[in-house]
């Protein structure tokens, strides 16, 4: 059922079957008023015409490529872009089904008071802090370093939350703990401690607003089960459904955006997904755009 759909998602979800997916997880565009981009270097081995030094001497010619861009600016409207297609997705969930809606602090308290509108406030169940440290610091204000997750469940008294499954933190003070305790960990809060993804890792594929692995792990553990369908509609990078796949989940990714498409079919060719509405692009080496 591995999927990877180029349209938008309005037009996608309206051909997914009902309660298809156990697990909706979106990451959509934060309304930060700018055109998100990210460009990818090659350094090739070049001796003879190579403009910078490397290791033992050597010199490389380096190529710089454009890995992904979108706008991401809708102003006043922004409301009238997300909700509706949240809400085309909800059909997709089964019964027990949850939503988790990636944001920051630029849009997230509205569209937690359009959903609960939508929803009802009793099926919101958490607001899941993801703080990171990493970039500036502002001179004139506290530097806003974490994203907020809103999850909220089609019925409150019934969802997947696999507590085994959560994987388990060091003590800030294990010294006022057992050792035993020291050494097994805690579990994790509502606030999630973790990096970026890192610049120079492999898990980089060079798209705009990646977000690790580790935060989607989580979620597709603990709120799905094995050989569940996970849909994410806003899905750029392909971060969920390599999370989805990996722990034996099926996954259905949906982006409006060409490069996205192209990055992820690449990024999770290893799947074989099936790819809609475009061809799957050439080798990562063929290419040199994708990591």
């Amino acid at each position: 059922m591995n999927r990877i759909i180029l349209g938008d998602c309005l037009d996608a979800l309206a051909a997914l079957p009902d309660g298809m997916a156990r697990l909706i997880y979106v990451d959509p565009p934060f309304n930060t008023g700018k055109v998100q981009r990210r460009d990818r270097m090659r350094a090739t081995a070049d001796d003879a015409n190579g403009t910078r030094g490397g290791f033992a001497g050597k010199r490389y010619r380096v190529e710089r490529h454009e890995a992904g861009a979108y706008d991401d600016d809708f102003g006043a409207n922004y409301l009238d872009f997300l909700i509706p297609r949240l809400e085309a997705g909800l059909r997709c969930l089964t019964p027990d089904g949850s939503l988790f809606v990636h944001l920051d602090w630029r849009e997230v308290h509205y569209v937690k008071v359009a959903l609960d509108r939508l929803l009802g406030r009793e099926r919101f169940m958490n607001e899941i802090v993801w703080a990171y440290d990493f970039g500036g610091r502002s001179p004139r204000r506290w530097p806003a370093k974490h994203d907020t997750i809103l999850w909220y469940a089609l019925d409150p008294s019934n969802y997947v939350f696999n507590e085994h499954e959560i994987d388990r933190i060091p003590y800030m003070a294990p010294g006022l703990v057992t050792p035993e305790k020291a050494a097994r960990g805690k579990s994790p809060t509502d606030v999630w401690w973790h990096t970026i993804v890192p610049t120079n890792g492999r898990e980089k594929t060079g798209y705009p607003t990646q977000k690790p692995l580790g935060i989607l792990n989580r979620i597709v553990r603990v709120h799905s089960s094995p050989r569940d369908a996970v849909l994410d509609f806003f899905a750029g990078s392909g971060t969920t459904g390599e999370a989805a796949a990996t722990h034996g989940r099926d996954f259905v990714l949906i982006d409006s955006n060409p490069e996205a498409a192209a990055v992820m079919a690449t990024r999770l060719a290893r799947f074989a997904p099936e790819c809609v509405g475009f061809e799957q692009p050439a080798s990562t080496k063929e290419s040199g755009l994708f990591a």
